[in-house]
């Protein structure tokens, strides 16, 4: 009984912060960082100013938590969707790609704040350098295969073609805000064709 007590309490809990969680996303999304206020993301969660503070204690605690759940979100999708087709890492990030247009509001928050947080005084400098590293550790992982298996084209390394991968990731989704005309998974197939081996597949 005490068990199912203690649950109670805790499941109420995290269904508030997923709540505030999804305001915060729309807020940003919405208003940008800068211009978002903790007062509009608690009204949008249905609770007062002082119930978000109970959660969450400022905006860039609030900023951090959005990001690393988006991250966590992709990342898990990532990991099955290389699982279920035997590895290919173009089709997954083409995938990305594709998710990411649905939410063109969504892309646009997470292009400007990479950009915003190159200042070092930015509250999600730290993370955002964790994360481009993460990212570099994992698409090297993955180019590294490729590499063993003759499908990286000559003289380019598992280090470069990730690097690479996440310039024309974040390029294309750029290119494709500021012109929508442009077919992403096309121009990302075409340069995914430039790194591979001549006979790769």
């Amino acid at each position: 009984m005490g068990q199912a007590k203690s649950r109670g309490p805790y499941a109420k809990t995290a269904a508030r912060q997923a709540a505030i969680l999804r305001a915060a996303r729309d807020s940003f999304a919405d208003r940008g960082y800068a211009a978002a206020s903790l007062r509009d993301i608690a009204e949008r969660a249905g609770i007062t100013h002082a119930g978000l503070l109970h959660h969450f204690r400022n905006k860039e605690e609030l900023l951090a938590a959005v990001l690393a759940q988006r991250d966590a979100e992709e990342w898990q999708e990532g990991e099955a969707e290389v699982d279920r087709h035997a590895g290919s890492l173009g089709r997954y990030l083409v995938n990305v790609l594709l998710h990411h247009q649905k939410s063109p509001e969504l892309m646009r928050l997470w292009l400007e704040l990479t950009a915003a947080s190159s200042r070092p005084d930015h509250p999600a400098h730290d993370y955002f350098v964790d994360r481009y590293e993460r990212s570099r550790v994992h698409l090297t992982q993955a180019t590294h295969e490729q590499s063993a298996q003759g499908k990286l084209r000559e003289g380019l390394s598992p280090e470069q073609a990730a690097v690479l991968l996440q310039a024309v990731l974040n390029g294309l989704q750029m290119q494709w805000l500021l012109d929508p005309r442009i077919d992403l998974a096309d121009a990302f197939n075409a340069f995914l064709e430039l790194i591979q081996a001549p006979d790769g597949q």
